[in-house]
């Protein structure tokens, strides 16, 4: 094998490596995308059963419960909608009624209530996730004491 001939076997097999590996991570990020939706879009999304969302609002007034063990159960609103949703696990500590929150699950076939494996909270006053609190101002819905006009 001549000298062109080993250099152009490097620069092959190290392309070769960077293909696959940029594949890999494409894959991996395909894998664990999880889209962004708010109540009131639910309606309207063609969303599969099992497939992963992030559902984000407000804790619905009077809507959580404590069940059975580790087991809870609350409304998720945008003002226009409501979604139930059940979490089994440890709440985060700053969850509550009337603030802002962030659940990633999915809908079970045949069952309008959302199954979350993850709860996000938001973490003080002024902090809400930008999607959550864009859609909140879209509708109007008073915020830190101020009424966003629509």
């Amino acid at each position: 094998m001549t000298r062109k001939q080993k250099r152009l076997a490097v620069i092959a097999g190290g392309m070769s490596f960077i293909v696959a590996a940029v594949l890999l991570i494409m894959f991996a990020f395909g894998q664990s995308v999880a889209y962004f939706y708010v109540p009131g879009d639910l309606a309207t999304a063609n969303l599969q059963p099992g497939t992963r969302i992030r559902l984000g609002g407000l804790v619905q007034t009077g809507s959580w419960v404590q069940g059975a063990g580790k087991t809870s159960t609350f409304e998720v609103t945008d003002t226009i909608s409501t979604v139930k949703v059940t979490y089994t696990g440890i709440l985060p500590d700053l969850f509550r009624e009337g603030q802002g929150v962030v659940a990633e699950g999915s809908f079970v076939a045949g069952d309008p209530v959302f199954v979350a494996d993850t709860v996000l909270a938001k973490h003080d006053e002024t902090y809400m996730p930008k999607d959550v609190a864009d859609r909140l101002k879209a509708q109007g819905v008073e915020m830190g004491g101020k009424e966003v006009v629509k």
